[in-house]
């Protein structure tokens, strides 16, 4: 069983134990469901160490942060106070220290295959003089290594090893880290929320904290609720969009809406703002739409914040359309990442935000029969085809080229995820104001644009035929 696994079956029972008789109750009892007494005991050193960790990925399906919980409260009461909660917590991620198995520092050490070799090329790739020779055998001084990794590639016998911490090294900007007594901790000050830690760390210990029992609140208690659903949702399950939006009217939403129908206005706003920036000498422009592209150049590049489309984003246009169809709705945005959480939280036209996992565990849980799928009625406005591949790469690119005349020169350049190297190259066109690999720069956050989303449920290759199947029907 997969991190992804135990995710989905805890939200699912947390969603079941909302609709049964005692939801505080029935919250507490999950770890204890999950492994009860005399249960194999799959991944930990025993039953307890498992229920520990499971009762903290309860807490975060209760949209708590497990560094602010205090240990001895019980997750009844922390049910309890979900259900009266206003406003969900403010940072969306949170570290399950029960989880972290405290991953040793990332370093490149020498293993017993080092030959001892005359060349000594590892000696002479280092620019830091970190490699001495000892008994005929390299060694590496760690006050003097700078884990550039040269004399990792420079070895013949690939003697010479990296050990890696898989959060921090997903991690683009270095937001997360170990303090002093060796816990996992976010720097949210510099965290782009891009997710990627989520998706790497093989323990599950980064987590989201989930809004669903808001929105499950929301529903129960009559309100109008409105869905609006990002485009990348369409290559999640296998269903026809009318279908689709059934089940999720099923599962007490009184509309559905298309946020591609967002991403049309989008569209046109971020062609003529480009071609009239193209008109006033501006050498480039890069794309607005992703919530975690716009943190990394608000917190770590803001000499690039002139370069970037003033153009909102789709989610930001089709929840002021439905405020305006709706202005009694609740609105919750079905999104494939944690970053679009830090987007809604600051557009009071926002909220909710339920990620694709929740939305398939609320699925799973059968909530009015919504996991069997049946006819459907087509979404109120049809959107275009460019709209509903914004979510996938080089799909806001090619859509604002589509709209471009023929005599504006255009060349784009698709920045298919934000890591070191397209950071640096970043960092250059953001100081010298200028980028000879293209004018029309299409930047996401994730591998794959959001199809490849930390909160996605579908494989990439699956997801993108489904999207580009249903992209072409229009």
């Amino acid at each position: 069983m997969s991190t992804n696994q135990l995710k989905n079956e805890i939200l699912t029972r947390l969603i079941e134990a909302f609709y049964a008789n005692d939801f505080a109750e029935e919250a507490r009892l999950i770890p204890f469901v999950m492994r009860p007494k005399g249960h194999e005991v799959p991944f930990r050193c025993c039953i307890y160490k498992e229920r520990a960790i499971l009762r903290d990925r309860t807490i975060a399906g209760l949209g708590f942060s497990i560094e602010a919980t205090d240990e001895s409260e019980r997750v009844a009461r922390l049910a309890k106070k979900a259900l009266e909660r206003e406003v969900p917590e403010k940072n969306p991620l949170t570290i399950l220290q029960t989880a972290c198995q405290a991953c040793v520092p990332a370093r490149i050490y020498v293993t017993d295959l080092c030959q001892g070799c005359v060349a000594r090329e590892c000696k002479h790739a280092c620019k830091f003089d970190a490699i001495t020779i000892s008994d005929n055998k390299s060694s590496i001084d760690p006050a003097k290594c700078k884990n550039c990794g040269l004399c990792v590639s420079a070895c013949p016998y690939q003697a010479i090893a990296k050990r890696i911490v898989p959060c921090e090294k997903a991690c683009p900007v270095d937001a997360i880290f170990k303090d002093e007594s060796g816990e996992v901790k976010i720097d949210f000050d510099n965290c782009i929320f891009c997710g990627k830690c989520v998706g790497a760390c093989p323990f599950g210990a980064v987590h989201e904290k989930s809004q669903i029992i808001d929105v499950l609140k929301q529903i129960k208690s009559g309100a109008k609720v409105v869905a609006m659903v990002a485009p990348a949702i369409m290559g999640q399950f296998e269903c026809t969009p009318q279908q689709l939006k059934s089940a999720i009217q099923k599962l007490g939403f009184n509309e559905v809406y298309e946020v591609a129908q967002g991403a049309d206005i989008t569209i046109k706003n971020e062609t003529d703002e480009f071609e009239q920036r193209l008109e006033e000498g501006a050498e480039f422009m890069t794309t607005s739409c992703c919530a975690s592209y716009n943190e990394f150049v608000k917190k770590h590049l803001p000499g690039l914040q002139p370069f970037v489309s003033h153009t909102k984003t789709p989610l930001y246009y089709t929840a002021e359309l439905v405020k305006k169809e709706h202005p009694d709705a609740v609105t919750v945005f079905f999104a494939p990442c944690v970053a679009k959480r830090i987007e809604a939280a600051e557009n009071p036209n926002v909220n909710y935000v339920i990620n694709y996992e929740e939305l398939n565990a609320w699925f799973n849980a059968g909530t009015n029969g919504a996991n069997e799928w049946g006819e459907g009625s087509d979404f109120k406005y049809n959107a275009s085809a460019g709209g509903r591949g914004f979510a996938g790469t080089g799909g806001v690119a090619k859509a604002v080229q589509s709209l471009l005349p023929d005599d504006i020169p255009t060349q784009a350049l698709i920045i298919n995820g934000l890591d070191k190297e397209s950071i640096k190259s970043l960092k250059t066109y953001a100081k010298t104001g200028e980028c000879d690999a293209g004018n029309l720069i299409e930047v996401m956050a994730c591998t794959g644009g959001c199809l490849g989303g930390n909160a996605t449920v579908s494989e990439y290759k699956a997801a993108a035929k489904r999207l580009e199947q249903y992209v072409e029907k229009e």
